[in-house]
């Protein structure tokens, strides 16, 4: 869960405070879980709702708030600027995505879930995942060719 919040939030103390709240919100919704999914799955997309939930109560882009916090170390955060445009471009292509198909991105790019697991995360069917999926494959090849219009 560390992990989860720390790859959303972008921050080793957000993270923390962050797994805190995702487990205390399990505990005080165990009687929530419907077994539908497995646990693991069930906690990460808590993990994900809370973190997502904390980005946009700070109205601050994550993309702002990286590059800040990198020139204020004074280093390219291990990946030197090829890193930055990346987690840039992903930012930029996630903020025009509504809610559940970031959801279901990140599950299945940065989580590694199986279709049949980001399914049962964010409560859609497997075609619709793969729809979801497709649409953002579309999205991106579609800013490919105006930016290479302009």
């Amino acid at each position: 869960m560390y992990g989860r919040c720390q790859y959303l939030l972008g921050d080793r103390t957000k993270a923390e405070d962050a797994m805190q709240d995702v487990f205390a919100k399990a505990l005080g919704h165990w009687h929530e879980f419907r077994n539908e999914a497995s646990p693991l799955t069930w906690l990460v997309r808590i993990a994900t709702h809370h973190c997502l939930n904390v980005l946009r109560a700070e109205r601050a882009p994550w993309h702002k708030r990286f590059e800040t916090e990198t020139r204020a170390r004074g280093e390219g955060h291990g990946g030197g600027p090829q890193l930055f445009e990346d987690r840039e471009a992903v930012q930029k292509l996630l903020s025009n995505l509504d809610l559940e198909t970031q959801q279901a991105l990140i599950h299945y790019y940065v989580d590694e879930m199986t279709l049949e697991e980001v399914a049962a995360a964010i409560g859609r069917s497997i075609p619709t995942v793969r729809k979801r999926l497709a649409s953002v494959t579309t999205l991106r090849e579609r800013d490919r060719a105006t930016e290479g219009d302009a």
